[in-house]
């Protein structure tokens, strides 16, 4: 609990400092919302020449849309520290790190707060309750417990790729994190349906960098369409992204040998 709170105390002073500059952070919110919508206008777009992608209905589309933005919100406004790691390392800022009495983890993660994060949080969420309330789902408690479960795991899953490709920048050197960028951008394919995609995007996104978990599979087990039974594992692929990105950060941390060796 210590840990934690001291861990809201730092994103606190960044946020207070982001606040300084209100014309800044508004255009930020702005801006950030401003995409989301145009995402939708784009979905609208597509759905108003054809009813259905692949069986998947426009409702089922934004909430894959809608997961999406809330996953990638909570990272930005939480844990947006992890894309400086690959200037920190080639600068050896995390020499600082290493001699203070708090998991470097948590450190380098609350360097920075991205207030983008906030409107993709709620703009996704904004996307998810209407795509939810537009679906033919039979709603119970159990459901809803379902639906709650895989959204906490495909944040899970969502930050953990980004640690664990920004941490690719302990064997990089590179002051730019391009390789965790790069992947972020294919993360981007998860917006819609697996099944438009040929059998090589299917395996990359499904089971090598598990963006899919973020999405698709986690809508089709609330929606219960599609590849329900593999939208159940989500849980699991949530607690193994974790374990395989605090894995490669660890080893990264080992070979650190700070600025200029």
């Amino acid at each position: 609990m210590t840990m934690i709170r001291l861990y809201g105390r730092l994103l606190g002073a960044h946020l207070r400092s982001l606040l300084e500059y209100e014309a800044d952070f508004w255009l930020m919110i702005f801006g950030t919302a401003m995409m989301q919508v145009v995402n939708v206008a784009f979905l609208s777009a597509i759905f108003a020449k054809v009813p259905h992608i692949n069986g998947w209905s426009f409702w089922a589309v934004v909430a894959m849309f809608g997961m999406v933005a809330v996953a990638e919100g909570v990272g930005s406004l939480f844990f947006e520290g992890m894309w400086n790691l690959a200037w920190q390392i080639n600068q050896g800022d995390l020499d600082y790190m290493m001699v203070r009495p708090y998991p470097i983890l948590l450190q380098v993660s609350s360097m920075q707060i991205g207030m983008n994060g906030l409107s993709n949080i709620v703009t996704g969420g904004l996307m998810l309750g209407f795509a939810l309330a537009n679906v033919d789902v039979a709603w119970s408690v159990g459901r809803v417990g379902l639906a709650l479960v895989v959204l906490l795991s495909a944040i899970v899953i969502k930050v953990a790729i980004n640690l664990a490709t920004n941490a690719v920048s302990f064997w990089m050197q590179s002051p730019s994190p391009l390789f965790a960028f790069a992947v972020h951008q294919v993360g981007d394919l998860a917006r819609f349906p697996l099944s438009v995609y040929p059998l090589a995007l299917k395996a990359a996104l499904g089971f090598v960098l598990p963006f899919a978990f973020v999405s698709f599979f986690p809508v089709s087990v609330v929606l219960g369409h599609g590849p329900v039974w593999v939208g159940l594992l989500t849980p699991l692929v949530a607690v193994y992204c974790a374990v395989v990105a605090w894995i490669v950060f660890s080893r990264g941390l080992r070979r650190y040998e700070s600025a200029g060796s």
